[in-house]
């Protein structure tokens, strides 16, 4: 509970500060921006910010008939600290970055926690550079993801990640994540086979800026096509704002540590807060 509230209360200040990682440059389609100052523009920009997704939803199972154990809030705070500016070769940094996803059964009486995973990691990240233009980024991370607990109900794993996105336009990134496990967990060996190898996607943004929406595929290990499927779709609230009312929809395996080997499949409606532009996965 102490990390919660600590996680929290981050993450509220972290809405106060600009996102760390837009470029005010990108997605001018006909118009090429000098490197130098499209570099200068972000090393001059606050180095506290949001890295993923922060959100709070309120949602339940659309296989089953809703219950008090099936029906939760499930929440994310997530930012991320630059600790350099683009000093390292190819105009890259170094960066700290801390993620929390919480389980929460508020319909049951005692409104418990189901799970709590804490995702601590270190990285470098660089932008890629086209004709004058920046179409995209790459990052190598190390990151760590438990939950916390001991004994049977102790989920943990470690990953070297890489990971890279384009900007098609300004309105549309792709991207993808690999990533080499080093599963320390006992009680979690196999857990390759629902939280995945791989995870790709795209992210959408309208003319106005208001709507915003993003699908996330994680392939499990294996050669079926066995994905577990993420989305999200957002309406922004008032037009300058970083807070969007949003849906999100996960159907798949690996949802939380302690269920990783679990089928669930719901829907929940709840508040969005992301970067202006695209965040990161």
């Amino acid at each position: 509970m102490k990390a919660l509230k600590i996680g929290i209360f981050i993450v509220l200040v972290g809405v106060v500060f600009p996102a760390t990682a837009q470029i005010t440059h990108i997605g001018k389609d006909t118009q090429t921006f000098n490197v130098d100052s499209i570099i200068r523009d972000f090393d001059n920009r606050p180095f506290f910010g949001i890295y993923k997704d922060n959100y709070f939803a309120i949602g339940t199972a659309l296989n089953q008939k809703p219950n008090e154990y099936n029906s939760d809030v499930k929440f994310q705070i997530s930012f991320r600290q630059r600790l350099t500016k683009s000093v390292l070769p190819f105009h890259s940094y170094l960066f700290l970055c801390y993620s929390q996803k919480a389980m929460w059964n508020i319909v049951e009486e005692s409104l418990p926690f189901h799970d709590l995973n804490f995702n601590p990691g270190i990285g470098v990240q660089g932008p890629i550079f086209y004709r004058n233009r920046l179409v995209g980024n790459a990052m190598v991370m190390l990151e760590h993801e438990s939950n916390g607990r001991d004994g049977e109900a102790s989920r943990s794993w470690n990953k070297v990640s890489f990971a890279g996105s384009a900007f098609i336009d300004r309105h549309l990134m792709v991207f993808a994540k690999t990533w080499i496990p080093i599963i320390d967990g006992q009680q979690n060996k196999d857990i390759l086979k629902y939280c995945g190898i791989y995870q790709a996607g795209l992210q959408f943004l309208s003319n106005n800026k208001r709507w915003v929406a993003d699908v996330t595929l994680v392939k499990r290990q294996g050669w079926n096509l066995n994905f577990n499927t993420i989305l999200n779709v957002g309406f922004r609230i008032r037009e300058k704002d970083t807070q969007f009312i949003m849906l999100h929809f996960y159907d798949g395996y690996g949802e939380n540590l302690l269920d990783y080997n679990k089928y669930h499949c719901r829907l929940r409606l709840g508040l969005l807060i992301r970067p202006a532009f695209f965040s990161d996965f």
